[in-house]
């Protein structure tokens, strides 16, 4: 018989020894304010998670912990100073800290609301499919942002496939962007993927889980009363995230009434939406086809283009094709493509300063003067199509993820390859 001495005994028990738990999902930051952040991951057994952070790495000195003993950890960390880095650590009672203090372990807070400053976005669509592809596109974007690492990211839905389960979450999601995880936080919308281990009318399934969304505006924007659907605020940029998948599409719905007064009660120079379903594509789906996934891309053209543009959206990201599309400054096409009138295209010229010039609109973000619609739906996969839809100024069969920059009142919009190639850029400019 082995004895072990009462050291011993604390070692294997309190500091990381082999009775300690096991950190099965490594942290992940969600819903951030200039004033708080929140801290995700999880564990094989239930115990009470502990933060530890500060303004430097080697002087953490603030604590924050959740009540109760849990597995899915959810800790929020509160009273910080906006657009200011800060280092962390996680633990928990029997394991003290399951890693050291790095730079790999830190996050920068958002500016406060309407601070006018250089915004980087990072948005993949239909990507979480485990292939050598995904990890393609994921390092383009790893190498690119070297120099200028993103500010938030948003997910266009189908993150994990085949089924959106929690299992093929952590194979295609945490497994794989957990670097920028514990760095950068995520913004995602449900993709039909996604619904299949997911509800939205009662907030329930893996999707609803694992993530930590603003339900009564605690990020900026009008409080939506539902993680299916929100908004938050960055700098001066305004973003809208929309339920394409799994609630009430109708123009006079619950949500649809929401979009309408959160649009109307911003005041941020940019508005961007983002949901799953487009609008426009002749992609791996077709938006002309009323039956397409069961009429949802004809809904939110019909019921919902009409509130983002007269409450003056300037970009609207989607996925689902798996493709890349990107169309002209539009407004007011509902219709099918064969309605398409001249006057709906607000300018043919490609938005690119170096050919026709950047598209443009005045600022204060005034009703229908123009919008760019994009299907970023290639960041795990491409499936063809016709890509011949004439709302479009280009449409390729290419992965790739977005790039958004946005500085003053300007918006410079890249389309990365996997090989790290620019596919396709414009400008949208407001003056």
């Amino acid at each position: 018989m082995k004895f072990w001495s009462i050291a011993t005994l604390f070692w294997l028990t309190t500091l990381g020894g082999s009775a300690a738990e096991k950190l099965l999902r490594a942290p992940y930051l969600q819903m951030p304010t200039p004033n708080s952040m929140v801290l995700r991951w999880r564990t094989d057994t239930d115990t009470r998670g502990y933060v530890q952070y500060g303004t430097h790495s080697t002087a953490m000195t603030n604590r924050a912990n959740h009540r109760g003993k849990l597995n899915e950890h959810v800790v929020a960390l509160t009273g910080l100073t906006p657009a200011t880095r800060y280092y962390y650590r996680i633990g928990s009672e029997t394991n003290r800290w399951f890693f050291g203090f790095s730079e790999e372990h830190s996050f920068v807070t958002p500016p406060l609301a309407g601070t006018v400053q250089p915004v980087r976005i990072w948005a993949i669509g239909d990507a979480g499919t485990g292939t050598t592809n995904q990890i393609a596109v994921r390092n383009a974007y790893y190498k690119f942002h070297r120099e200028r690492p993103c500010d938030l990211w948003m997910m266009l839905g189908d993150n994990a496939y085949p089924e959106g389960s929690d299992n093929s979450y952590q194979r295609n999601v945490f497994d794989i962007y957990g670097r920028l995880l514990r760095q950068v936080p995520v913004w995602p919308t449900l993709g039909n993927h996604d619904a299949l281990h997911a509800d939205s009318p009662t907030l329930s399934g893996a999707y609803y889980d694992m993530f930590t969304l603003p339900t009564l505006g605690q990020c900026g924007g009008l409080a939506s009363g539902t993680e299916a659907y929100y908004a938050f605020d960055f700098a001066h940029v305004h973003f809208v995230c929309l339920d394409s998948e799994d609630t009430d599409r109708s123009k006079d719905g619950a949500m649809a009434r929401w979009l309408r007064a959160d649009l109307a009660n911003t005041t941020r120079d940019w508005i961007i939406a983002f949901f799953h379903h487009p609008p426009y594509t002749k992609g791996s789906h077709d938006s002309d086809v009323p039956t397409d996934s069961v009429g949802r891309l004809t809904e939110m053209r019909q019921n919902f283009l009409p509130i983002l543009e007269a409450g003056g959206v300037d970009l609207v990201l989607s996925g689902h094709s798996h493709d890349y599309e990107r169309s002209h400054l539009l407004d007011g096409h509902y219709g099918v493509s064969t309605n398409l009138l001249p006057s709906m295209i607000l300018n043919a010229g490609g938005g690119r300063t170096d050919l026709a010039g950047p598209y443009e609109k005045p600022v204060g973000n005034p009703p229908h003067r123009g919008a760019v619609y994009i299907v970023a739906g290639s960041s795990g996969k491409v499936s063809g199509g016709r890509l011949n839809h004439p709302a479009h100024w280009l449409s390729l069969n290419k992965l790739g993820s977005l790039i958004i920059d946005i500085d003053g009142n300007e918006a410079n919009i890249r389309f990365l390859g996997e090989l790290g190639q620019t596919r396709d850029y414009f400008t949208l400019r407001k003056n």
